[in-house]
Order: C-alpha cells, then sequence, then structure tokens
C-alpha cells in the first residue's frame, strides 16, 4: 500500500492542532497591544516582552530557578553518574533492581514527592526552603542522570578502559581520560534534560517553596491568579524561543537524537 490512508492524514492534522494550537495562541497574546488578553490581538507591539524583562518578582524567581536547575543538575549528575557506572558494570540481576529503584522518583507523582518531603525535611528536619526545593528537584532529576549516562555507558567500547588499564592507567585517569571523553554526548543530554525539567517544575516547587525562593513557573502561576494581563504569554514565548535554541545547540555539538535512540533500543534489549 502506497497511499496514506485520508483518516490518517486527518488525524495527524488534529494531532498537530491540538499540540501547535496553544503555542501559536500564547505566542499570538504576546504581541498584543491590548491590556489583556485577547485573540486575535487588537495590534502587534513589543511592549509586553519589555516588561517581562524588566518585571521585578519575575525576574527574581527566574534567580532562583536557574540557581536551583544548575545545582540541583550537578549534584543528579555527580550522583547519577557513579550509580550509572556501577550498573553499567554490575551483572544483570542487580542492575534491574537497582534501576528500577532509581526510576521511582519518575513514577511517583510529584505531588506525593513534594508533599512527603515537604513533611520529612521542612517539618521534620526543619530544613530551608531553598535546601529542600534544591533536595527535592535533585532526586527529582537523579533517574534522567542515570537512565542517560547509562544508555551512552552501555555503548560504550570497554575495551578502550581495559586497554587503559593495561597500559598502567589507574580508575581514576581511565575514567577522566577514556570513559569520561566517550560518554560526553550522553552526559551533556542528561545535562540539557535535567535543566529543563527542573526549570519548568511546577508541582514540586509549588509545594516546596518559601519567602524568596519562589520558582519562575510558581511566580508566573501566582501572577495569572490575579491578573488578566498578556504578561506570562509573553514570558513564556521568551522562554519557549530559549528551549529551541538550547535543544538545537545541544543537537548539534552533543547528538541528542543519537543518545536517545540508543536510551530506546536499550530499554527494548532482550
Amino acid at each position: 500500500m502506497t497511499g496514506r490512508h485520508p483518516l490518517v492524514g486527518a488525524l495527524s492534522a488534529v494531532a498537530l492542532t491540538f499540540l501547535l494550537g496553544p503555542i501559536l495562541l500564547v505566542v499570538g497574546v504576546a504581541f498584543t497591544a491590548g491590556d489583556t488578553i485577547e485573540f486575535p490581538p487588537r495590534g502587534l507591539s513589543l511592549r509586553w516582552f519589555a516588561q517581562a524583562l524588566s518585571y521585578g518578582p519575575f525576574l527574581e524567581a527566574l534567580r532562583t530557578s536557574l540557581l536551583v536547575a544548575m545545582a540541583g543538575t550537578v549534584l543528579a549528575l555527580a550522583l547519577g553518574l557513579p550509580v550509572a557506572l556501577a550498573l553499567g558494570r554490575g551483572g544483570a540481576r542487580s542492575r534491574g533492581a537497582i534501576g528500577t529503584l532509581f526510576t521511582l522518583p519518575v513514577v511517583v507523582p510529584e505531588l506525593v514527592l513534594g508533599y512527603a518531603l515537604f513533611q520529612i525535611l521542612m517539618v521534620t528536619f526543619r530544613v530551608s526552603a531553598f535546601g529542600a526545593l534544591l533536595a527535592g528537584h535533585t532526586v527529582l532529576l537523579l533517574p534522567y542522570a542515570v537512565r542517560v549516562t547509562g544508555s551512552s555507558l552501555a555503548q560504550a567500547d570497554r575495551s578502550l578502559e581495559e586497554a587503559a588499564r593495561g597500559l598502567g592507567a589507574g580508575g581514576w585517569a581511565t575514567f577522566t581520560r577514556v570513559t569520561l571523553p566517550v560518554i560526553a554526548p550522553g552526559v551533556a543530554a542528561a545535562c540539557v534534560l535535567s535543566l529543563v525539567t527542573s526549570f519548568n517544575n511546577v508541582p514540586l516547587s509549588l509545594l516546596l517553596n518559601g519567602p524568596g525562593t519562589t520558582t519562575l513557573p510558581v511566580a508566573m502561576l501566582h501572577h495569572v491568579e490575579f491578573a488578566f494581563d498578556p504578561l506570562v504569554a509573553a514570558v513564556c514565548t521568551l522562554l519557549l524561543v530559549l528551549a529551541v535554541a538550547v535543544m538545537l545547540v545541544t543537537e548539534r555539538l552533543a547528538g541528542f537524537t543519537d543518545v536517545f535512540a540508543r536510551q530506546e533500543a536499550d530499554r527494548w534489549r532482550p
């Protein structure tokens, strides 16, 4: 059968409209010259983008989001990379059990995870809001660090490590000079994925925030509760452009698609 069934084309068009329609709507609202959310826009203007770049509460929340995202990503990679190495070099039985354990933060609903961390860290141990928020994001990002770097590690040629050890290189020298450069695309992909996931997170950040530790998505959520202006639409458009640019640069430098293709192959490999 060489032709495509008309129903497939219709369903594809409906799916694209469902996925891209809200995005186009938000972008259109962001360029409005009016004072309220309306589509189609009453006129075209960049006034809301200028206000978004100078709005104090959003700038403060942006600093918090960037700090939490970067620190959480570094901690998740620092913890996840040794776990990925241990899983990659361990037995099949232990690999399956421990690997499942490190995927639980993705399986458990974030509201449940956030409430549990709130009760344990902030209520019981009196941890600060920033410390609890950072710990929560680190736990949330850990599965991405383990899975993505583990996929790259599974595709690495172990004979390179054996050759380095045979030439007298120690464990640390073998890791830094042989293993790490080989799995660098996977580490870069895990880093970008963790940054985007942390930056966009709402449920966990909503439960673990506090005075001075509100993230940008939570600040945007609070803003739309009391205002009906296109300011949040302008911020969303800026974040969309930034996310697309980061993904394109990462794909260009690290081969994002190849890393996740290997991860899917590992998932279905018997």
